[in-house]
């Protein structure tokens, strides 16, 4: 069935909750030998309607210490950065979901939060002392986050409050993103899921 199908199947199948579900998405691949390093990759995807909730953005700055912390999100400055320890990084890597690295930071933060944060696949996005920091947060906040060293991909596009068109969008996105990172495009995804947190899973049709 269609994108838009499966999810209104998964949907009517799933039990109503005392909390507000998630949407996932599962992308199983084939034919490709993940034992090789570059068959892996990592990535992000902004989702045109977001997660239906917040993702937690963590911004390193150096000149933009105040514009970053007037806009409510986690702000470590240079002098924080260089006294980080490999278990800080690990820390903030669990804690959020999002990162931001001023420029001019980005060798220090490459050196003491690269080996955590990289495999992660949540390295850093670099950005100028002149950008629109705000803008910049606002898309991390929609932002899906790719570190695929495995055949199955999976991970939150939204949650059940969203209307499955906006979902669907969401999805078609990533499967973009996806295929464009395969060698052989859409011949290497396998099978594509969805479901909410506590619901069925149903596939869709390729």
């Amino acid at each position: 069935m269609e994108i838009l199908e499966a999810l209104k199947k998964a949907r009517e199948e799933s039990k109503k909750r005392n909390f507000k579900q998630t949407w996932d998405l599962i992308i199983n691949l084939r034919g490709i030998d993940f034992t090789k390093p570059e068959n892996r990759f990592t990535g992000s995807v902004i989702l045109p309607y977001g997660k239906g909730k917040k993702a937690k953005v963590c911004v390193i700055a150096d000149t933009t210490v105040n514009v970053a912390k007037k806009l409510g999100v986690k702000v470590i400055t240079k002098d924080e950065l260089s006294k980080m320890t490999k278990k800080d990084a690990k820390k903030l890597a669990k804690e959020y979901d999002y990162f931001l690295g001023e420029t001019t930071l980005m060798a220090q933060i490459g050196k003491i939060l690269g080996p955590v944060l990289g495999p992660r696949g949540k390295m850093p996005k670099p950005f100028p002392p002149t950008a629109n920091l705000e803008a910049l947060v606002k898309a991390g906040e929609k932002t899906f986050n790719l570190n695929v060293k495995t055949p199955v991909i999976q991970g939150a596009v939204g949650t059940e409050d969203m209307k499955d068109e906006e979902i669907e969008e969401n999805i078609k996105a990533v499967l973009s993103f996806v295929e464009g990172k395969l060698p052989k495009g859409r011949q290497q995804i396998d099978s594509i899921v969805v479901k909410l947190t506590m619901g069925k899973p149903v596939k869709v049709r390729l």
